[in-house]
């Protein structure tokens, strides 16, 4: 067994602007979803909520607030301080439109801006940021330094082109857990380098508007195109292509995202729709408190299209968002096989709380995950209408671990945790995953698969397949206060394998009590 490296955070913190305050906090795990909080600024009320973040606003640039959160307990009637600390607001920050001199970008939809907002990107500082106004700026790579700011105006989009060759010179990255040489993406934030702390600070993407990238089109360009160069390396590479899920799998990994951030700390992605990346939309590497709030996801019909990747990356907070994705919403990830061992950078210290999805394939983890996740918490999120719902999946190839996830009141399609087959290329690692130490509580568990047309059909609600070398098995999981099935096309079904551990407690099947388990495992994809 792998010894616990890290322990749990204690999260109160806040994303700070000249005249607003959002302020968000971990949920204590013995407080349900009906828990009403009392924000209080310098003492004073200033919000009651029922979820775990409030924005304040009307707040005076440069000025310290004391910022107290309270809850009531119900047992006690005695209040207590969830978290109390001081912020300071910013200055007020000078705008630089990319449309005025001397500058000049045109919104039409044609024209090509890259140079023109590259250069305003440029000469952004600390005090100012960059403004898109309405209109559709298109663009293609841009590269964003410390202590800049880019903000879209409601009505305005930065518009990714579909040719790849505007996203050259590639850029240094990792794609499915693999350090390689890809299209730059089409904002880029910091510099890849597993070995170094981050190096890029406090830079936010912001506003009402949109970050839209090349979709599908680019994606297909970009596999296309990376067909023809490498057409002769393809030739000699049949069988292990036969290893691969599909015959774009080795082409498309040079594909750029939407928002690439690389060994970064102090980045705010808040308020804008971020959609149609040719293949992750928002992915962190090697990087530190990464926070998205208020914002919208969406790539659906893109392969590979995930929301929001943290990749061995630490103190990534999600909030607020809504999701409708290509692939997975959410997908944590660490590395692959020998390179992800020997890096061993892991991610952790994740928060996902009040968000939505609309459909993909849920909130996973791995299967790129052999640098090791830690310390995920999830709450007051509804997956519901997603293939996988909550995902812990892995190779035997992989090594790493998983371990220390906690899911509280969430709607989630299902319940998965499994060994799985794919995305299973390359050369093995020194050993099994673990996957250890999970706790589900309180969860409606719909027990179906939502498919990307909204058809829907049963499924395991509650599936645990560990790995079959002992010592590997999945185990030290409770699953507590859970709702299974009860709706059409709904599944009660359990089905465990290879586990150890497994503790159920207070489980309905619709609303009834669960008395019968299956510990015959059949299959699993």
């Amino acid at each position: 067994m792998v010894e616990p490296t890290s322990e749990s955070i204690n999260m109160f913190d806040a994303c700070v602007t000249d005249t607003t305050l959002t302020v968000y906090w971990d949920r204590p795990e013995h407080l349900g979803a009906d828990t009403e909080y009392t924000v209080m600024v310098d003492g004073a009320d200033a919000a009651h909520v029922r979820h775990t973040f409030a924005t304040i606003t009307g707040l005076l640039p440069e000025h310290e607030y004391r910022v107290t959160v309270c809850v009531r307990e119900n047992t006690s009637g005695e209040t207590r301080i969830v978290g109390e600390r001081r912020f300071v607001t910013e200055c007020t920050k000078r705008d630089i439109d990319v449309s005025l001199p001397p500058y000049n970008a045109v919104g039409d939809g044609h024209t090509m801006n890259t140079a023109a907002i590259q250069q305003a990107l440029d000469d952004c500082d600390a005090t100012s940021r960059v403004v898109i106004p309405a209109g559709v700026f298109l663009t293609g790579a841009l590269r964003m330094h410390s202590d800049s700011e880019l903000h879209v105006l409601a009505g305005g989009v930065l518009q990714g082109s579909a040719r790849p060759q505007d996203y050259e010179p590639r850029i240094w990255s990792r794609f499915e857990g693999t350090e390689c040489e890809c299209y730059a993406s089409l904002i880029n934030i910091g510099y890849l380098d597993h070995e170094s702390a981050p190096t890029t600070r406090n830079v936010r993407l912001s506003g009402d508007g949109e970050i839209r990238g090349g979709g599908v089109a680019l994606m297909r360009a970009t596999i296309e195109r990376e067909r023809k160069l490498m057409a002769d390396r393809l030739e000699t590479m049949a069988d292990y292509i036969a290893t691969c899920e599909n015959s774009d799998t080795i082409p498309g990994r040079v594909r750029g995202r939407l928002v690439n951030i690389s060994n970064a700390e102090n980045v705010e992605l808040s308020g804008l729709t971020f959609s149609q990346g040719p293949s992750w939309n928002i992915h962190a590497i090697y990087s530190r408190r990464i926070i998205t709030h208020g914002a919208t996801i969406r790539s659906r019909g893109v392969w590979n299209g995930d929301g929001w990747d943290p990749d061995s990356s630490e103190d990534c907070v999600l909030f607020d968002t809504l999701f409708d994705t290509g692939d997975d919403m959410v997908a944590i990830k660490s590395g692959k096989n020998p390179e992800g061992n020997a890096i061993n950078r892991p991610t952790r210290h994740v928060r996902i709380f009040s968000c939505t999805a609309t459909g993909g394939h849920g909130i996973a983890i791995g299967s790129e995950m052999s640098g090791g996740v830690e310390d995920v918490r999830v709450w007051d999120t509804d997956i519901s209408r997603s293939r996988y719902g909550i995902h812990i999946k892995g190779t035997p190839k992989r090594g790493g671990y998983v371990r220390d996830v906690r899911v509280m009141d969430c709607a989630v399609s299902a319940i998965t945790i499994h060994a799985v087959g794919y995305n299973d290329d390359g050369i093995a690692g020194p050993d099994q995953p673990y996957f250890e130490d999970f706790r589900f509580e309180r969860l409606r568990v719909m027990g179906w698969r939502w498919g990307e047309n909204g058809d829907v059909c049963p499924s395991v609600a509650i599936m645990v397949k560990g790995f079959d070398k002992p010592g590997h098995e999945a185990h030290n999981i409770t699953i507590k206060d859970c709702r299974l099935g009860g709706v059409e096309h709904g599944s009660a079904r359990i089905e465990l394998c290879d586990c150890a551990d497994v503790r159920f407690e207070g489980l309905c099947a619709g609303s009834s009590p669960v008395t019968d388990v299956d510990h015959s495992f059949t299959s699993a994809e």
